[in-house]
């Protein structure tokens, strides 16, 4: 019997811990996208199942962002421009305490701390837009 699993893309999206990406989009100068999650979060799974496991949206992830997974529920630490915050006082600052609910999708420029925010459960045609958007917007010199 032949099971052709066709909904799996040939690649995945490499996600890393905030302080981990962090560090790796200053060296690489590439932009951040940080999925802010919990783990009752219902739309976050899906989103993860539906979204970020769509083709075009792991290749443009891949290619042109640093992807963070970030849950601020969780008891740690995390290394933000030479602060130690806990994970809600970093979900505060990076979300400009406009972060109302769950998923949030912060997209950040290493280096000049440009951030877009985006609440919400995105389809994977939404978040190409969205993707797109960061990219024109956070790498712009203005």
């Amino acid at each position: 019997m032949f099971i052709c699993n066709s909904f799996r893309p040939a690649a995945e999206i490499k996600w890393y811990g905030f302080n981990d990406g962090y560090a790796l989009s200053k060296k690489k100068k590439k932009l951040m996208l940080i999925d802010v999650y919990t783990d009752w979060c219902g739309w976050c799974k899906r989103m993860d199942r539906d979204t970020y496991m769509f083709g075009e949206v792991v290749e443009f992830v891949n290619k042109d962002f640093i992807a963070i997974k970030f849950n601020p529920e969780l008891q740690a630490t995390y290394n933000y421009e030479g602060k130690q915050l806990n994970g809600m006082e970093l979900r505060n600052f990076l979300g400009d305490n406009k972060i109302t609910g769950y998923p949030a999708t912060i997209f950040a420029h290493p280096k000049t701390n440009k951030r877009k925010l985006i609440i919400g459960y995105r389809n994977p045609d939404q978040m190409k837009a969205e993707l797109s958007g960061a990219v024109a917007e956070l790498s712009s010199k203005k």
